[in-house]
């Protein structure tokens, strides 16, 4: 999580004051482009250590941390990016790309939006607390919206069904998903996801 957070906000300040000095109008874009980029950079942390966490949390809790990586390098066959180097340690990077980036275009214009009202409201630049307030109630929202992407990433992640079923891809996933168990399976944990996220975004944007 720490890399990953680190690879993100590097980028995402970094690109932001150069994408806004463009000159392309509302800031809000600025933002959205800088978090999606810095969600592609934390990415390649991101997914391999979900892949291999959620390979054992499935497995029979016989193969250690090694195993595992060993396990999920040697699928070769796998249409992860760069599986012949790499197996299917990087399964699901498409997805969670298209997971992360609408989430990060979400949220990030949001936090920034909201702290520039709040503090045109207070008269003064709004406190570490409001600015965790306002990456808490964005990161909820943003969270909402991108749930059915967040159930196809998980699935496309473990690789395949119930019945061992290989998925393809993630429009193969979505289908399957609405075809045997309904497009309400694609809303799964939608309460939890939004509780942790909005938990987990004031703590993370109050040390921001």
């Amino acid at each position: 999580s720490a890399p990953g957070a680190a690879l993100f906000f590097s980028t995402y300040e970094f690109l932001k004051v150069r994408v806004n000095s463009l000159g392309i109008g509302d800031p809000a874009i600025g933002h959205g482009v800088a978090a999606s980029f810095g969600e592609a950079a934390a990415c390649f942390v991101r997914v391999p250590t979900e892949v291999m966490k959620q390979n054992m949390q499935i497995g029979d809790g016989r193969h250690g941390v090694v195993e595992t990586f060993r396990k999920i390098v040697a699928q070769k066959e796998s249409n992860a990016f760069m599986s012949s180097i790499l197996g299917g340690l990087y399964r699901g990077y498409g997805i969670t790309l298209m997971r992360e980036v609408p989430f990060a275009f979400i949220q990030f214009p949001l936090y920034e939006r909201m702290k520039v009202i709040w503090s045109a409201h207070r008269g003064n630049d709004v406190t570490s607390y409001q600015a965790a307030f306002c990456g808490s109630i964005s990161g909820g929202i943003a969270a909402a919206v991108t749930t059915p992407l967040d159930v196809i990433k998980t699935r496309l992640m473990i690789g395949k069904d119930k019945h061992g079923v290989l998925y393809k891809n993630a429009v193969d996933v979505g289908r399957r998903i609405v075809r045997d168990e309904g497009w309400r399976t694609l809303l799964s944990g939608i309460e939890p996801r939004i509780m942790w996220i909005s938990i987990g975004g004031f703590v993370f944007f109050c040390a921001y």
